[in-house]
């Protein structure tokens, strides 16, 4: 499996009585996503699943990549690891999954799968972090394959 962790690009501060959820991408982010977006087409993945935050930034993000994804209360602020964890159906699903998400959760994550303790990580805006997971000699492993910023 594949599990490609990825930030919302940057978005605008929640000022003036907007709700955290409505909270839009910057100009700046948009080019972001559209570029990390591109990346990720490069990448040929097979049987992707793409998972998203219900927040406006993590949903616009996600459509950058131009494909269908799914909205996950379990990606939403304020999710913990285990959620995460559960929405990807790690390390069972057979194909990659992107999860579309927020701090400090993806970071948590990030060092959850790579120390097997979590820590605060910090994942920058815009960024993945892509692991793979295998067997080898009977044993499961976890693999960082990449980790790319806008």
């Amino acid at each position: 499996m594949d599990l490609i962790l990825w930030r919302h690009a940057d978005a605008a501060e929640g000022k003036g009585g907007i709700a955290d959820g409505k909270v839009r991408l910057t100009a700046r982010g948009r080019k972001q996503a559209e570029h990390m977006a591109e990346w990720l087409k490069a990448q040929r993945l097979s049987k992707v699943r793409i998972l998203a935050s219900p927040a406006e930034r993590a949903r616009q993000t996600a459509h950058a990549l131009g494909l269908p994804y799914k909205v996950k209360e379990q990606l939403a602020v304020g999710a913990n690891t285990v959620d995460l964890l559960a929405a990807a159906d790690w390390p069972d699903y057979h194909g990659t999954v992107i999860l579309v998400s927020h701090q400090p959760a993806l970071g948590r994550l990030a060092a959850l799968l790579l120390s097997g303790q979590e820590a605060d990580w910090t994942i920058k805006r815009g960024s993945i972090w892509w692991f793979s997971n295998r067997v080898r000699r009977d044993e499961t492993q976890t693999v960082l394959r990449a980790v790319i910023s806008p």
